[in-house]
């Protein structure tokens, strides 16, 4: 594939995901996060370390310091100190950062599934095989 060709499908695809964000803001607000704050909240059960939070998401460290400093003043998450080295802090979601994880989550599934809706059921089952064979490597 030519190089522009995979920067047109890559800027195309950014473009779709944040038109899904962008639409999506206002019910993330309601649920008192950000859009950034999301993505931590959404990866915090599976990376369990602030260090792990930063190379997951690709943030620097201080955006996911202060992202985690409002989610665990929201009540969203807890940190804990690792029983193992006290100088390390072990986070996991609330039960309240469940739920509005999982509002959010409903919030941009209904604006995905907007968009989605323009496609045909065997256009949106193509899509899910290609996506799922693009991500096979992780």
């Amino acid at each position: 594939m030519p190089a522009d060709d995979a920067a047109e499908l890559w800027k195309l695809n950014q473009r779709l995901l944040t038109r899904v964000m962008n639409a999506a803001a206002p019910q993330l607000e309601e649920l008192g996060l950000e859009t950034k704050e999301f993505f931590v909240l959404d990866e915090v059960d599976a990376c369990k370390y602030p260090a792990e939070l930063t190379r997951k998401l690709m943030l620097p460290k201080a955006s996911v310091t202060t992202y985690l400093r409002n989610l665990v003043d929201s009540g969203l998450v807890r940190r804990e100190i690792e029983e193992s080295d006290l100088r390390r802090h072990r986070l996991m979601t609330t039960p309240e950062g469940q739920r509005v994880r999982a509002k959010a989550l409903e919030a941009l599934a209904a604006e995905f599934s907007t968009m989605m809706a323009r496609l045909d059921e065997r256009d949106r089952s193509e899509l899910r095989r290609m996506l799922l064979r693009l991500l096979e490597a992780e």
